[in-house]
């Protein structure tokens, strides 16, 4: 239900319907991978937003730091690879880094739950998480940001 209320609201975004196809999906990968931002081991293609709303298909190439939105949830689907996802916890070293933006380089006392494609994830605003992935391995995934 949350997926589907983020999704109308992107869709006032676009003038027209558009529907990614799954081969389209599959490919974002192999398009984003030499677009990896070698600072946050992670590149993103934005695909509809409207407010505090998005839908994007990211790609990470290695671990994340430790993160919590207090205004957005995260919602995603796996779509390659897989991850470790922490969520929970207290975050370490943890700094604001713009408004409604929590930052640290790791959690402490959180949950492990193995993330694997076709898996659904929802993280609501002010959960802290950090998505591990092993060392030469990639993390493919469509993510909705819904603000609050």
């Amino acid at each position: 239900m949350l997926g589907c209320a983020v999704l109308a609201a992107v869709a006032a975004d676009a003038p027209v319907a558009h529907v990614w196809k799954a081969a389209e999906l599959r490919q974002l990968p192999t398009t984003l991978g030499p677009k990896v931002d070698p600072r946050t081991n992670m590149a993103m293609a934005r695909l509809a937003g409207v407010g505090t709303n998005s839908v994007s298909f990211a790609l990470r190439a290695a671990s994340g730091g430790a993160e919590m939105h207090e205004t957005q949830a995260d919602v995603f689907v796996a779509q390659a690879g897989e991850a470790t996802l922490i969520t929970g916890g207290t975050i370490v070293d943890a700094k604001t880094t713009q408004p409604h933006e929590v930052r640290g380089s790791a959690i402490t006392g959180g949950t492990e739950t193995q993330i694997a494609p076709g898996d659904f994830v929802i993280i609501p605003a002010g959960t802290p998480h950090q998505m591990k992935i092993a060392a030469g391995k990639q993390f493919a995934y469509l993510l909705m940001k819904i603000g609050q």
